[in-house]
């Protein structure tokens, strides 16, 4: 599968996952203490809405298009989301994430696409605690980690291109949890076949975390060639981010037509 971002970007999954970053970036805020965000696949940062991959699919126009209108009052990670991705340019997590920072804190963004990297670049050029990286970000991954900061998120979102992928994400991961074991990761994945979504997670719970929340959301609506599910994992997931999660969905939802399964895994 090729889930290059330029065709799906803001749809139904990109605002779910969106909503999760911006949440788990809100919380590692509530400290003064710095953070670091790693983003392994980073993509290009920002995406055109009116460009002609985006209209190609049309998948904004099922997605974040259908929250335009949405006006929730409190400072919420749904609020925040909604703030930060106003407008025809929707911000990819890099971008998200680099909105986010303080002085204290730090964004590695990595994309091996030299085309996607030369464009993250000079997306997060204006942000000076944002650093563009052309590379293989599983290669990349366990070097980096634990960050100096000691505190962060990993998000780790390819585009799905290689046949062996879960197998890649599952090795990159365990290397990485073993280096930074109390840091809360991220990992998004489409979900063609429910038996392969449930075995990958199977193979990521099994490098030892002590808890994870599994977060699946899916569409009823397709016409076979969009992505109609897909799911996040959340190892280390902060106080009440699945409370959070689950009212900002039961905004968002019913505007999507989609649905959510929340799963929370405890390790052994």
């Amino acid at each position: 599968m090729n889930y290059r971002h330029a065709f799906h970007a803001g749809n139904f999954a990109d605002v779910v996952k969106h909503i999760a970053v911006v949440a788990i970036l809100l919380h590692l805020r509530r400290k003064q203490a710095g953070f670091a965000v790693i983003d392994t696949h980073a993509g290009r940062g920002a995406y055109d809405l009116a460009a002609a991959e985006a209209r190609r699919t049309q998948e904004s126009d099922d997605g974040i298009r259908r929250l335009q209108a949405l006006t929730p009052g409190a400072m919420t990670p749904l609020s925040k989301y909604l703030e930060l991705a106003r407008g025809e340019v929707y911000p990819g997590s890099p971008l998200l994430a680099a909105k986010l920072l303080r002085s204290q804190d730090r964004l590695v963004a990595i994309e091996k696409h030299p085309e996607e990297a030369s464009a993250l670049a000079a997306v997060l050029r204006p942000f000076s605690r944002a650093r563009a990286e052309t590379g293989d970000g599983y290669a990349r991954l366990a070097g980096l980690l634990p960050p100096p900061e000691r505190r962060g998120l990993v998000l780790i979102d390819p585009p799905y291109e290689a046949a062996d992928e879960f197998a890649q994400l599952a090795r990159a991961f365990a290397a990485g949890f073993r280096r930074f074991a109390h840091g809360i990761f991220l990992i998004w994945f489409p979900i063609k076949s429910p038996a392969e979504a449930d075995a990958f997670c199977g193979e990521l719970a099994a490098a030892g975390p002590p808890k994870a929340l599994r977060l699946d959301v899916s569409r009823s609506e397709t016409d076979g060639e969009r992505l109609s599910a897909a799911g996040l994992l959340v190892i280390n997931p902060p106080w009440h981010f699945a409370d959070q999660m689950r009212d900002a969905l039961a905004d968002v939802l019913p505007l999507l037509d989609a649905e959510a399964r929340f799963e929370v895994c405890a390790g052994d």
